[in-house]
């Protein structure tokens, strides 16, 4: 089969499309040809050696995607035919992909791969965050970090179908106006005092911030109600600064964090999600942005085209 690899850590240009062995079946495990690949900033770090890598090299990146079951390997609860996504098996970028049966995830008639591939890792994590880490409440006002990312434009409907106002924070005007697109109260530029501007709006702070920055810590702090939580979901700016802990103290306010792998704990708990993910997107109360879709054999393009982020919606990989 071929593959997207990489032996060496580095920008994209290490990349290689090559062919390698077809994956071998555990007796848990079912053969998936691969229809549409999710690209992710997880991708970016992996490839740059930030984050850990599974197997030895040549590396096959990616956690997410989208296809046919065309090997059941005996599993009787899945069939050969039947169309599955997942957000959280490694070695996704290739063409065929041994996927766990309980990281798999039956897809409605309605969904489509290049939506199951868009939506399910940055839909997920946007679940888990508004219901599990801050369970986001009718009437609430949220500031919600990288709003026009394909989290944050996810997180942004989510809260409004719960019925929470939206404050977003993004880089440029043209994201600013995808925030607003997708329902966003008010949005502020990084570029703007956003704190001060923030702080006129909501003088008391508002009641919860979702971070995926973490050089904004402090600043995410100073912007949130006492008693109010901060969750930190991501690292975007490669550091974190907290500022005063004596000020988090005498604020009474939280800090918690979160990974979707925590969440998704069995084949069960991973259906569960997805189906209220899917609900939301069947119902029109969270629409997806067209992805933007590079062949496999492209994925230099690709990784280059998210670092240089022009991108605002998903990016798949088409084997």
């Amino acid at each position: 089969m071929k593959a997207l690899t990489f032996s060496t850590f580095g920008q994209p240009e290490v990349l290689e499309y090559r062919e390698i062995e077809n994956p071998v079946l555990k007796s848990d495990e079912i053969l998936v040809q691969m229809k549409a690949i999710g690209l992710n900033y997880a991708d970016m770090m992996r490839r740059s050696g930030v984050y850990p890598l599974r197997g030895k090299a040549p590396f096959v990146n990616g956690y997410e995607g989208a296809g046919v079951v065309i090997d059941n390997n005996g599993n009787s609860n899945v069939n050969i035919g039947e169309r599955i996504g997942f957000a959280d098996v490694p070695f996704a970028n290739a063409e065929l992909v041994a996927v766990p049966v309980s990281h798999a995830i039956p897809l409605p008639d309605e969904i489509d791969f290049d939506t199951a591939a868009s939506a399910l890792l940055q839909g997920l994590s946007a679940q888990f965050l508004t219901t599990d880490c801050h369970k986001v409440s009718a009437g609430e006002t949220v500031l919600i970090h990288a709003a026009a990312g394909g989290v944050g434009q996810i997180m942004i409907q989510i809260c409004k179908t719960i019925g929470a106002k939206v404050i977003g924070l993004v880089s440029s005007e043209n994201k600013k106006l995808m925030a607003l697109s997708k329902g966003a109260d008010q949005v502020f530029l990084y570029s703007e005092n956003w704190r001060k501007l923030i702080h006129e709006l909501i003088p008391s702070g508002v009641d919860a911030v979702f971070d995926s920055i973490g050089s904004t810590i402090e600043d995410s702090l100073h912007v949130t109600k006492v008693r109010g939580n901060v969750v930190f979901f991501g690292m975007a700016s490669g550091e974190f600064k907290i500022g005063d802990p004596l000020y988090i103290i005498g604020t009474s306010k939280r800090i918690t964090g979160g990974d979707l792998w925590d969440y998704l704990t069995s084949r069960e708990e991973r259906i569960r999600r997805a189906n209220q993910l899917f609900k939301w997107i069947l119902n029109n109360d969270v629409q997806i942005s067209k992805p933007t879709k590079f062949k496999l054999s492209e994925g230099k393009d690709a990784h280059q085209f998210m670092e240089s982020r022009k991108s605002t919606g998903k990016i798949l990989l088409i084997p």
